[in-house]
């Protein structure tokens, strides 16, 4: 109980509360995220290798019109004829290509035979001076294209598109938001031209077929999570155990008789003790030699004596 209370110090309710905190961010927050990442990378992957491996098949068999977008979809090539909409074009910024800043070219494609209207990448341009766009049109009249399905992209928040030097400019290819600005219907996804197109500009290429680091640090946050438990256990087994060793060494210590004496200091007692003793028994035999002669001689003088031995023996 002794030991159980010495840990409610603040001290040790603090590295309780940041082991606990610690672990759970590790194994619920920054393990989930590094490894769902792995997961849709590892996804987006497959879905390229199967696209690049299939013939390009009419929008209308992948995508039909009312068909809301089904996801497994993305990255397949399909083909589709209609008219450009330059008029209705949209600028993506802060876009690179070939490690080079770029804006890429969005343009409204109307399906033909219906009013069924698409959002179509061209592709890439350098900016020129002064951060104007100079992009060709797309062609006019009917052409048929080729081009990847993509899923739409999302707006961060301050960043809706807005007008620049009287051209619609956006930061993503969300089609909702697009669809708005250009007053047009929208979908839940856009298509990439595939190079050589008409209308195609600089080409989009496809990502690179990589893992990335996700899975690994997924699995670092989870050893994270268990070291640091670990060695929070480890400091107060250390703890418990250096407490006990003091206990038992302080109950060894009260019941143990004292130490001897050292060497000199016994030699120094003894001695005291023999020197004592030797002079206590001279005083003693001279008490009593003194008693023993001291009555005698003490008793008569020579006068007396002498008087004595005249009355016995005459003169």
């Amino acid at each position: 109980m002794r030991v159980l209370k010495s840990f409610l110090r603040p001290g040790w309710l603090l590295l309780a509360v940041f082991t606990v905190a610690f672990a759970a961010a590790c194994f619920w927050v920054l393990a989930p995220w590094q490894l769902g990442k792995n997961t849709e990378t590892e996804h987006r992957n497959n879905l390229i290798r199967s696209a690049e491996s299939t013939a390009p098949v009419p929008l209308d068999e992948l995508a039909p019109k009312g068909k809301s977008f089904d996801a497994d979809t993305e990255w397949r090539e399909v083909t589709v004829s209609g008219n450009y909409l330059d008029d209705k074009q949209v600028l993506i910024r802060l876009r690179t290509a070939g490690e080079r800043p770029s804006v890429e070219v969005v343009t409204p494609f109307q399906v033909a035979g219906s009013d069924r209207v698409l959002l179509v990448n061209r592709g890439w341009v350098r900016p020129e001076e002064g951060n104007v766009v100079n992009a060709e049109p797309g062609p006019a009249g009917q052409v048929t294209i080729t081009a990847r399905i993509r899923k739409t992209e999302a707006t961060s928040p301050g960043k809706e598109p807005r007008v620049e030097n009287a051209v619609w400019t956006a930061y993503t290819i969300d089609t909702s938001q697009l669809g708005r600005v250009t007053a047009l219907p929208s979908e839940g996804f856009y298509l990439q031209l595939s190079p050589n197109q008409p209308g195609s500009l600089g080409e989009i290429e496809l990502p690179q077929l990589d893992s990335g680091p996700y899975l690994s640090y997924g699995l670092q946050w989870l050893a994270f999570g268990l070291m640091v438990p670990l060695g929070a256990g480890y400091f107060i087994y250390s703890e418990v155990k250096a407490r006990r060793a003091t206990k038992v060494a302080a109950e060894a210590d009260e019941s143990s008789p004292p130490p001897p004496a050292p060497r000199k200091d016994r030699d120094r007692i003894r001695e005291q003790l023999r020197g004592t003793g030797t002079v206590s028994g001279n005083d003693v035999l001279a008490k009593q030699t003194a008693e023993i002669g001291g009555g005698a001689a003490g008793a008569e003088t020579d006068d007396d004596v002498k008087a004595k031995l005249a009355q016995r023996y005459g003169k």
